[in-house]
């Protein structure tokens, strides 16, 4: 069974930082173009990074550029959002999806996990 579990959301202070992981299960990620996606209440969801099969291309929304950084250690089967300078416009559930078209749009993507709450707040 294909499964994608992320983990690592929490409360942040503004400026604060916070690391998610999204683990995947039934599937290689050798295979697969992985990407974060958010949603916040009222909003659409909206594409914030993706990487590559190997991990070496990455791309990121513009609103996030300089501060998050998508990796993969594909020996573990995870791919990781490191996220720095937090701000309260960050706020939403953060999901991970499997691919196998490159991009940020969400409907190119085939397989979710089923989120996690990430709240910046002081």
């Amino acid at each position: 069974q294909l499964q994608l579990v992320e983990s690592g959301g929490g409360l942040v202070q503004p400026g604060g930082s916070l690391t998610l992981s999204c683990a995947a299960s039934g599937f290689t990620l050798d295979y697969s173009f992985i990407g974060w996606f958010r949603q916040a209440p009222g909003k659409e969801r909206e594409g914030v990074s993706c990487i590559s099969r190997g991990g070496g291309v990455t791309k990121h929304a513009d609103s996030v550029k300089g501060r998050f950084t998508i990796s993969k250690d594909n020996a573990k089967n995870t791919v990781y959002l490191q996220m720095n300078s937090l701000k309260p416009e960050d706020t939403a559930v953060y999901y991970c999806a499997a691919t196998s078209k490159y991009g940020l749009d969400p409907r190119r993507y085939d397989y979710w996990g089923q989120g996690t709450q990430v709240t910046v707040s002081s």
